[in-house]
């Protein structure tokens, strides 16, 4: 491959922070709002044109692990909730988020509602603008530079929270980390979500594997066989919009931008086929595309290594610990790793219970003032496909948040901070 160096340029620096977070998807919106409300000078920094990554620019439109969740979590559910009664009227139905059931939402509230948040919350919102590099002062990030529409800018910060979902931040700061199955490199497959109308009344939302083999089934008589083979179709706060989920796309890196764009191409022409052929049946000839994700969703990317590591034996064993910041009551779920595999969801044999993440598995190893929230957290193969989804991506953000705040305001380094008191400052996660 032929390399060219780069003219050296100056970057302006055009804030200083507190705390600097870098992605506004679920973890990076609790990691902005806890800083903020704890007293820090917070900007959250985003490459999208909206808050939310996944929750909004993928349409993922569900919160998995959100029940019995308190904090952050809770507050943005219970104000979404709110905000979506009109849609819950119109739909004939009064129920309101309850705190004891997964959570399914409307992509445009959630929107709004996680800007309204930042405003409120005093966050310094930059969108439109991606984290590119960094510098680093022997083990302290120093700068982190961005690329815009105003160009390459620098911000700096005594603590920086990687909340990009793959761990970029760390990468591009020389931090260690692992990505995909620990024997053969396989990463989980990626997904685009999509939102469709004209479902028939008499279909039902695929919430368990009876209903998704029935689904399956409608599929393949109106002529496609989807390459996720457990399908998934939910209705949503909307009463004519159901989310869905059909398409797998295999060897897929966050770190190689072709493979990338491949995916998200054929994915996007994959659920445009078969919503074409959904519509050929009779009972299903009102369907219509209404949306398909700006962004593909990511299953997994780089877990950064941290001062602890989760492993399967801490998810089988059900660990406590004293800086346990987030309990996982999520299940491992491994989608398959090719298309050659005969189950297209499994455990591998590892049965989790219970958790908690503890506080130091949020806290780079290789840089002392890095935290990390979300899928990038230090954790092993198994473990990370218990943890990933973002009803604890949230409760993550949070506390890494509050123990940036905390850190700055004291001026010690994260590997000095006590997770225990983080533990202690939170309030109603258990």
């Amino acid at each position: 491959m032929n390399m060219i160096s780069e003219t050296r340029q100056d970057s302006p620096v055009i804030g200083e922070y507190d705390v600097v977070v870098c992605g506004a998807g679920p973890a990076g919106i609790g990691a902005a709002l806890a800083a903020a409300r704890a007293g820090a000078r917070t900007v959250l920094i985003e490459a999208a044109g909206c808050l939310g990554g996944v929750w909004t620019s993928g349409l993922l439109s569900f919160v998995l692990d959100s029940k019995n969740k308190g904090g952050l979590l809770r507050e943005i559910c219970d104000r979404l909730s709110s905000e979506q009664s009109f849609l819950l009227q119109s739909s004939g139905t009064s129920k309101h988020y309850d705190g004891s059931s997964d959570f399914t939402y409307d992509a445009e509230g959630m929107k709004h509602i996680l800007e309204a948040l930042c405003v409120e919350s005093g966050v310094e919102v930059r969108l439109h603008t991606r984290v590119v590099a960094s510098k680093r002062e022997n083990k302290h990030i120093a700068f982190v530079f961005t690329e815009s529409n105003s160009g390459r800018e620098a911000f700096s910060a005594p603590v920086f929270i990687d909340c990009s979902g793959n761990g970029e931040l760390a990468a591009r700061s020389g931090c260690g980390f692992d990505i995909g199955h620990p024997e053969t490199g396989q990463t989980q497959p990626a997904t685009m979500l999509a939102l469709i109308s004209g479902v028939p009344g008499q279909q039902e939302s695929t919430l368990n594997d009876a209903t998704k083999r029935m689904f399956l089934e409608t599929l393949r008589r109106a002529g496609v066989e989807p390459t996720y083979r457990s399908p998934s179709l939910f209705r949503l706060p909307h009463p004519q919009l159901y989310g869905l989920m059909v398409n797998h796309e295999y060897g897929v890196r966050c770190d190689n931008a072709k493979e990338m764009t491949d995916a998200t191409i054929h994915a996007r022409g994959e659920i445009y086929r078969i919503v074409q052929a959904l519509s050929t049946l009779p009972e299903w000839s009102e369907v219509r595309l209404v949306s398909t994700a700006s962004q593909i969703g990511l299953r997994e990317g780089r877990r950064v290594h941290g001062l602890y590591t989760v492993t399967v034996q801490d998810i089988v064993a059900g660990a406590r610990f004293e800086d346990g910041i987030c309990l996982v009551e999520f299940p491992v779920d491994i989608h398959a790793l090719d298309s050659s595999s005969t189950e297209a969801v499994t455990k591998e044999g590892v049965t989790a219970q219970s958790y908690h993440i503890p506080f130091r598995s949020l806290v780079a190893k290789d840089v002392t003032n890095l935290l990390l929230a979300g899928r990038c957290i230090s954790g092993d193969f198994y473990a990370h496909a218990s943890y990933r989804v973002t009803g604890n991506a949230v409760p993550m953000g949070e506390a890494a948040g509050l123990g940036a705040a905390l850190a700055a305001k004291a001026g010690i380094s994260l590997h000095e901070l006590e997770g225990r008191e983080v533990r202690e400052r939170l309030q109603n996660q258990f």
